[in-house]
């Protein structure tokens, strides 16, 4: 009479523990991240109970939130200099920090364009719009800035780029037809069914990608967050950045 209520009882009491043992870490990462990191924490929750959230936006963002102090565990930037602002500040554990990944830059066009192209110089001649990140601020814009300027066609283009918020917007408004190209990262145009590459920016022509991560100094949840940087590292994460085309650098 009295073993199944107390086998109950005792499940409950297991339960209740392993959710009040569980933290959630916040990881705050560039957009050109998203679809990867999404498919990792889902694969670490099945083996954690650590809850893994995500705040998805252009790095120079998430470092002004860094520094004014948002509730970040993990910062993982696609370019170093978000990074170093960062690190020269004191907010990022220095030791943690590594060089995770590298990437490349293309020229989509959408899908049904008849547009070819066979080097940047193309674009004076063959585009009305060029839509790129925000080169002033996010690192896609500011790589496709310094590429655009060693060919001495920054200003030359400059009156066709239609700034976006991020890498992904860049992305959607050649997806959605309302440029005639765009510069994005190789590994947002292979996730994409609406667009296609016309231009890949040669390796060694291209400006250096690179994205760093880092625990941030006052993460709330170190031990879980550390847990989860370990994971960002294993050979099961390694496998996934792979296989969405990213340069893995551990």
């Amino acid at each position: 009479m009295f073993g199944f209520p107390r086998t109950i009882f005792i499940l409950a009491a297991t339960l209740a523990l392993h959710t009040t043992n569980a933290a959630e870490v916040n990881v705050y990462a560039a957009p050109s991240l998203t679809d990867v990191l999404k498919e990792i924490a889902v694969n670490y929750e099945k083996q954690n109970s650590d809850k893994i959230v995500f705040n998805f936006a252009a790095s120079s963002m998430l470092a002004r939130q860094i520094t004014e102090r948002a509730p970040a565990d993990i910062f993982f930037s696609a370019d170093e200099a978000k990074m170093d602002d960062l690190q020269k500040a004191e907010l990022i554990v220095n030791d943690t920090r590594r060089d995770m990944l590298s990437n490349s830059l293309v020229i989509v066009v959408p899908n049904d364009s008849r547009l070819t192209i066979t080097s940047p110089v193309d674009l004076l001649a063959k585009t009305q719009k060029i839509a790129i990140a925000d080169p002033r601020a996010v690192p896609a814009g500011i790589y496709t800035n310094e590429y655009l300027s060693g060919f001495g066609l920054w200003e030359k283009l400059e009156s066709k780029i239609v700034p976006t918020e991020n890498v992904r917007a860049a992305l959607a408004a050649v997806e959605s037809g309302n440029v005639d190209a765009g510069f994005v990262y190789k590994t947002d145009a292979d996730i994409s069914n609406k667009v296609k590459i016309a231009f890949g920016v040669p390796t060694e022509k291209g400006p250096a990608i690179r994205y760093p991560i880092a625990l941030v100094k006052e993460a709330k949840n170190k031990s879980a967050a550390e847990n989860f940087l370990r994971y960002l590292q294993s050979d099961n994460a390694r496998k996934l950045f792979e296989r969405y085309g990213f340069i893995v650098k551990f």
